[in-house]
């Protein structure tokens, strides 16, 4: 029975509704020695609160998509089949350009907010990762007038612990982001998502250690050769940006820092910027690879500013500093975008990044190119659709280039 599916959820349920009749009923009615009674009381309370403690657990985490099943729960999943010292460049070598063609099958997702989801299992070549991928496709897509049509994609990535179908489920991304596509308010977007829980009881932190996991190829090379094999995706860097929250906003960061030839644009929801930010980060594990997987520290230390943009949203003691401090560090043509949330918008939950997911999708469209790009080959924007774009992205929202805004 499925973690996440509503049968194990109804039998909880049931289970529970019969843990707190059967006391009622049978308390004061139980006959037998003293002890024998005792026990069986005792028995009766200690399954009420166990049902109750799980029927907790299962709806905290189908509303936060933190565990995707058994194997994630319980520590015994492992999606690394190799990782092989493959140097600073995360390709071992390889020429990229020359590997043939990955053609995958895709199959209907299943799940809450899953409708209209592909899912695969993807064998990364680069990496030795093997875990599965969900691509969702813009109402355009299929259009005629878009059959020779190449489209932007966006990465989108979980926190710690945090399920790769979280963000179409938890975060409602396709139920929002699917209408304004269709009226052109924010571009059409081929969203992926890839696990990023890949080893148990752990968070890779989007790094490459050798002998333990090639998480960074696995995401910003496997995932990406992928897609683009197998759909009408534009090329990188300038068609690829990445997104997250929280641990994933960590990593979406860090990988634009690294590879500006392989993504144009992040967006980081209360990420941080050192691996310690997440305990049980791989990441985290010593000195060297905390300044190796940093975004801040890569950025000051690059001789040349990458040419990406950055948006990032936090709030105080939750983001906020490790934003500015980037935007503090940044020169052109980097450019970054700090959208301050205040306290009361809420904590560290999916209530909190769930409203930011169009704002920052407009941002995307915007920095991009993408609106420009999508009024030449359907209908313009109109004026007032241009300018809430533009008022959307001002709203708390201070913006640093070094010299200027980029584009």
């Amino acid at each position: 029975m499925s973690l996440t599916g509503t049968p194990f959820l109804y039998t909880l349920i049931v289970l529970f509704a019969i843990a707190i009749v059967v006391p009622l009923v049978l308390w004061s009615r139980m006959r037998g020695p003293k002890a024998l009674r005792l026990a069986a009381r005792m028995l009766m309370l200690l399954f009420a609160q166990g049902t109750a403690v799980a029927l907790v657990f299962v709806l905290v985490n189908n509303a936060n998509s933190l565990y995707d099943n058994w194997a994630d729960l319980l520590g015994t999943g492992d999606h690394v089949q190799q990782a092989a010292n493959l140097g600073a460049d995360g390709t071992g070598g390889i020429a990229l350009k020359r590997l043939p063609k990955v053609k995958q099958d895709f199959t209907a997702a299943s799940g809450p907010g899953m409708r209209g989801v592909r899912e695969t299992q993807l064998k990364g070549r680069v990496s030795g990762v093997n875990a599965e991928v969900y691509v969702w496709l813009p109402p355009q897509y299929s259009e005629p007038k878009y059959a020779h049509h190449r489209f932007p994609v966006v990465e989108l990535l979980p926190g710690y612990p945090g399920s790769a179908k979280a963000w179409f489920g938890s975060m409602h991304a396709t139920q929002q982001l699917a209408p304004l596509m269709r009226n052109g308010e924010v571009a059409p977007f081929i969203l992926v998502a890839p696990r990023t829980n890949l080893l148990a009881g752990v968070d890779t932190g989007c790094a490459n250690i050798p002998g333990t996991v090639n998480a960074d190829s696995w995401l910003s090379i496997d995932v990406p050769k992928m897609v683009m094999d197998n759909f009408r995706a534009l090329p990188a860097p300038d068609g690829w940006a990445v997104s997250g929250y929280s641990a994933g906003a960590h990593c979406a960061v860090k990988l634009a820092v690294a590879h500006p030839d392989r993504y144009m644009a992040a967006v980081s929801m209360s990420g941080y910027n050192d691996p310690i930010g997440e305990r049980n980060s791989l990441a985290a594990q010593n000195l060297t690879l905390r300044e190796e997987n940093n975004p801040y520290l890569l950025l000051k230390k690059k001789l040349t500013p990458p040419k990406i943009a950055l948006y990032l949203s936090g709030q105080p003691h939750d983001g906020y500093e490790a934003a500015v401090a980037l935007e503090e560090t940044a020169k052109a043509p980097t450019t970054v975008h700090v959208v301050f949330i205040p306290k009361s918008a809420g904590g560290h939950t999916m209530a909190l990044w769930r409203p930011q997911v169009v704002p920052s999708f407009r941002w995307l469209s915007v920095e991009m190119g993408q609106h420009r790009a999508h009024a030449r080959s359907s209908t313009p924007l109109e004026p007032s659709t241009a300018g809430s774009t533009h008022a959307a992205l001002a709203s708390g929202t201070s913006s640093r280039a070094g010299a200027g805004r980029r584009r």
